[in-house]
């Protein structure tokens, strides 16, 4: 077992035990907030909302869903950006003892209308931007004789300054939408204490990750598990109520939800929300927000170091940035850190553990390459891929494998996909790393099928699917091809039906209309035929291989 290996590693302003609360998340959000109510939670283009006003809307929200009939155990789905409204409704969903169910907002009407069934989603927020493809989801869904969901309709304008409010709706231009108004529904008495809830065995939140078939995955994960994953972050980088923390990444995503919400609402800190990635506009927010912690992607710090205008910011109030879902090139992580004079520290999670479970010290040795040793109280190790179950020594790869108190309570409505992930309390990642001798770990290379495209999953499956449902294409393939911005993109092969005649660019906008832009393929090549393996099985690898070398 190489749980003791890496103390003598360890930072040592990091316990390799902590004491978790049997308290649920909203409990402690409102524990921090009465503690300093005048404190600013967030902040969005210049407009402050305080941890009383934060606290207050919530409570305020939790009341009318119930008013809604939204009882506890129910879901309800958050189809927002990072924006003030996502805090506020997450917090009050919570509250309420209903489950969270966060989702990207690009994501299409069918994609939707899967996750409100599945989910069996009770109510919406969703942003005005957004509102058409979800009111057209629940009309499939009626029409099937399915349940759908109460919307809520909300617009970025409800909490921007005054002046930044008429600008953006004189721009946007987006016509006024019947239903509910989050606005209204945040107005009024509050809910109460939080409702009473089983920390550690009901879901708190439901995050869809796609799945290796191509049919997305509803991870739950507990209050229990949501507070340790915070508390392991705000361990880590010794994170106080004076931080600010810039939070670009899309909380609607693990990674985001839980470092750049949870752990610094949890703290009595300040976010600082920012709806999309803009280097110039992040530049801009750490200089005059005086931010302190950031976390990203790769690709976010390349296009950070690499800004025109770099040299005009103050970028030295950061002190501790995280990054993860890719690799990271040393040479970024070098420059970055001399740029700035803050700690780059590369770490590895997955959603099935909420987020990050292992990074590089923040005090500790730092080592390039590596994605540092285990979070408190987490242990992990390197089985062999046959079987799983033969520990392998340092420096011999095999299969990721991760035993934590913040481990996904399961895939909704999958026990037996759930039951492939958990063993005997081992989380089973897919993902081939090996150990070296002081305990850091080293990732060697993800799940064999799995597209890491600017710091989002794409799993070939589901963009074959949409790819077979042009009427020209007989066979398709996807694969990921590196991209020096991104890490890779999305490259398909394409087998015509014989007679049938197509276009690159006619596959690509037959995809765009059934796709998230970041699984939409960049490039489109057409072949005579696949390779296949004796069975007919199509060579994947091969491909990947082929794609590679041009």
């Amino acid at each position: 077992m190489n749980s003791l290996p890496w103390l003598a590693s360890y930072d040592p302003g990091v316990p390799p035990h902590l004491e978790y609360p049997e308290k649920p998340l909203a409990a402690l959000v409102e524990e921090a907030a009465a503690k300093d109510p005048g404190r600013a939670a967030l902040i969005f283009f210049g407009r402050r909302v305080t941890h009383g006003q934060l606290l207050s809307w919530s409570d305020t929200f939790a009341r009318s869903l119930k008013e809604l009939g939204v009882a506890r155990g129910d879901r309800v789905a958050l189809i927002l950006p990072n924006c003030p409204q996502f805090a506020v409704a997450y917090y009050g969903i919570l509250r309420l003892g209903a489950a969270a169910v966060p989702v990207n907002p690009l994501s299409t009407e069918r994609e939707l209308e899967f996750i409100f069934g599945d989910a069996q989603v009770k109510a919406a927020v969703v942003l005005d931007l957004f509102y058409s493809r979800a009111a057209a989801a629940c009309e499939r869904l009626a029409r099937q004789g399915a349940g759908a969901p109460r919307l809520i309709g909300t617009s970025l304008a409800d909490f921007l300054p005054l002046h930044l409010a008429l600008l953006y709706r004189l721009r946007q231009k987006v016509p006024a939408k019947p239903g509910l108004s989050f606005k209204q529904l945040i107005d009024g008495p509050g809910f109460g204490p939080p409702a009473p809830v089983d920390v550690r065995r009901e879901p708190a939140v439901i995050l869809y990750t796609a799945g290796t078939t191509g049919r997305p995955k509803g991870v739950m994960l507990s209050n229990f598990a949501l507070v340790a994953n915070a508390m392991h972050c705000i361990a880590w980088v010794h994170v106080q109520p004076e931080d600010r923390f810039l939070t670009v990444l899309p909380i609607f995503h693990g990674f985001g939800m839980s470092v750049g919400l949870n752990a610094i609402m949890i703290a009595g800190g300040t976010t600082v929300l920012l709806p999309r990635y803009r280097p110039e506009d992040v530049l801009r927010a750490i200089a005059r927000y005086r931010v302190t912690l950031f976390a990203g992607v790769p690709t976010m710090y390349i296009g950070l170091i690499n800004h025109p205008r770099l040299a005009r910011y103050d970028l030295s109030s950061l002190r501790g940035c995280f990054v993860g879902a890719a690799p990271l090139p040393p040479e970024v992580k070098r420059r970055f850190e001399k740029l700035t004079g803050s700690r780059l520290m590369e770490g590895y999670g997955l959603t099935e553990a909420v987020t990050a479970k292992c990074c590089n010290p923040y005090r500790g040795t730092n080592k390039e390459g590596s994605i540092g040793i285990p979070f408190p109280d987490t242990i992990m190790k390197i089985v062999d891929v046959e079987t799983g179950e033969r520990e392998l020594p340092p420096g011999e790869a095999g299969e990721l494998v991760i035993k934590s108190p913040d481990i996904m309570l399961g895939y909704l409505n999958l026990p037996e996909e759930t039951s492939r992930v958990i063993r005997g309390g081992w989380l089973y990642t897919g993902d081939i790393a090996r150990m070296d001798e002081d305990g850091y770990f080293y990732l060697v290379e993800r799940k064999k099928d799995l597209i890491i495209t600017g710091g989002f999953n794409v799993y070939p499956r589901e963009v074959e699917d949409v790819l077979y449902e042009h009427p020209a294409v007989k066979e398709a393939c996807v694969v990921g091809v590196p991209d020096e911005y991104r890490g890779e993109v999305v490259k398909a092969f394409v087998v015509l039906r014989e007679g049938q005649a197509a276009t690159a660019e006619e596959i690509i906008a037959h995809c765009r209309r059934h796709l998230v832009p970041y699984k939409v393929p960049r490039e489109v090549e057409f072949r005579s035929e696949l390779p296949k393996s004796a069975i007919g099985k199509v060579l994947r690898r091969e491909l990947r291989e082929e794609a590679k070398k041009q």
